[in-house]
């Protein structure tokens, strides 16, 4: 497995040499008296790798980056857990990207909105659509929508400073809180809910997130998932972080984890090593010096299997508010990552007074000019060629769909690279008859009373912001409102 996985990026690297080079198998460098302009939509990680992996291969190509917000980084800015600036390390990456003489960064500018993709598609040779996946998916339960119920991509944007979430103000008044869902931005959560205030206040989270979390009241977060242990989301860094959470202790239930070491010889080896974290928290006697901890915490987390929500209960109280789940008990049907979640008719109550729900992130449709497939909330692609839409490409979740990591990202953004550079190489995508690129578009936002933010103003920003962070001993604070952000840039 290994050395294929070496055979597999050999080639790749290859082939990225070859494009540096700009050279067919003629020898010589192929490329149209015409430069290419691309436009990039969306300024988070797949829109800037995007721009990197095109920078890098074609020494002609011009990158334009269009973002709704005035700032970039997307999900990396918004969504990265504030306790893990390490993750945060590629905006060095992608600042370098923007700051190169043939990349210009847009921000401010509402793609579906202030243009639409078809003036883009007359202004450029090639329009990529990296716009990321904005919206919740529903659980579909009753109940919902009631008070204290929250979507994890809310909550993590209101901790984590995104202007549009900045008035969720979530009640943290209850002592129990259910996570609906066992992937990364789960624990991320539920880290973020019983961390210790003092290692919070050392990070960028925002200061009006820090005074809720310092009042709060939640003493017990349990994370719940429809299937079993050996299909759990989350990572093994992420699940020991909590193991090693100071101040908590695990609880977990035995009967989750019947016939789980037996199977552990199948799994494979990273899968394998999540497995056996989760069955020593879950089984074993700790040692002395675990049990002491142990016994002084107080706080408590756990991971519960084999349940699905039914129905969020209202407060007999406050009829608007929630007092509580009725979640399913299941059964798994197969086995692996194939395995299928099937009801037992049994059915479970939790009392809790915070539900958050992350079962997973969406795209929207930005324009009806660009397909859209709305059961699977992608746009439809063939290794990022857009279908039945010559010159329209995409990467990132609007490609594939929310999976994956930041590295993930890396990889879809190159695959579609590969498909636009082969496009112009082949002449599927003409690149010969010149284009106006942002000449003809910042005409157009301009007479629509738009401003763009461009890279250097972001910057302005980006100081402002880690000078009020190091006044409080933070490595930034971030602007909350999209209208301060604007006025800092000068606009």
């Amino acid at each position: 497995m290994l050395f294929s996985g070496l055979k597999v990026w050999t080639s790749r690297s290859l082939w990225i040499h070859r494009l540096h080079e700009g050279i067919n198998g003629g020898g010589k460098a192929r490329y149209s008296s015409c430069s290419p302009k691309v436009c990039i939509v969306g300024g988070g990680p797949a829109g800037f790798y995007t721009a990197q992996h095109l920078i890098k291969a074609r020494p002609d190509v011009t990158v334009d980056i269009y973002e709704r917000l005035p700032v970039p980084f997307g999900l990396v800015r918004f969504g990265v857990a504030p306790d893990h600036p390490e993750v945060k390390n590629v905006i060095n990456a992608f600042t370098q990207t923007a700051r190169r003489e043939r990349c210009s960064f847009y921000g401010n500018v509402n793609v579906g909105k202030d243009l639409s993709v078809t003036e883009l598609q007359e202004a450029y040779h090639a329009v990529v659509l990296s716009y990321g996946a904005e919206g919740n998916r529903r659980m579909g339960v009753p109940g919902e929508d009631l008070s204290g119920v929250y979507s994890a991509k809310d909550f993590v944007g209101w901790y984590n400073g995104l202007p549009s979430c900045r008035e969720l103000g979530p009640d943290l008044s209850c002592e129990t809180a259910v996570i609906l869902g066992q992937g990364n931005v789960a624990l991320d959560i539920a880290r973020v809910l019983l961390s210790p205030i003092d290692l919070l206040k050392k990070t960028d989270i925002t200061q009006p997130a820090l005074e809720v979390l310092e009042e709060s009241r939640v003493r017990r977060v349990l994370i719940v998932g429809r299937r079993g242990p050996t299909q759990i989301a989350g990572t093994v860094k992420e699940v020991r972080e909590m193991v090693n959470l100071p101040n908590t202790r695990p609880d977990m239930l035995a009967s989750d984890f019947e016939g789980v070491k037996e199977a552990l010889k199948d799994l494979p080896r990273p899968r394998k090593r999540l497995t056996e974290l989760m069955l020593k928290t879950a089984m074993e006697t700790p040692g002395e010096k675990e049990h002491e901890r142990r016994e002084k915490a107080s706080r408590v987390w756990g991971l519960r299997f084999y349940r699905s929500p039914v129905e969020i209960l209202a407060d007999p109280q406050r009829s608007s508010r929630t007092a509580g789940i009725r979640l399913a008990v299941n059964k798994l049907e197969g086995s692996g990552e194939e395995a299928r979640a099937v009801l037992t008719g049994e059915m479970e109550d939790v009392s809790c007074g915070l539900i958050i729900s992350s079962i997973g992130y969406k795209s929207l449709s930005i324009d009806p000019s660009v397909p859209f497939d709305s059961h699977r909330s992608i746009v439809p692609n063939n290794m990022g060629r857009i279908q039945e839409a010559p010159g329209l490409y995409c990467s990132g979740w609007l490609k594939t769909g929310p999976t994956g990591v930041i590295a993930t990202t890396l990889n879809n953004s190159f695959d579609t690279v590969r498909s636009m550079l082969e496009d112009m190489d082949s002449g599927t995508l003409n690149t010969s008859a010149a284009k106006p690129g942002s000449q003809s578009t910042n005409a157009l936002l301009e007479n629509r009373g738009v401003k763009p933010v461009t890279f250097s103003e972001w910057e302005k920003i980006d100081s402002e912001e880690v000078r009020r962070g190091a006044a409080i001993g933070k490595p930034r604070e971030k602007l909350l409102t999209v209208e301060e952000m604007l006025q800092l840039a000068g606009k």
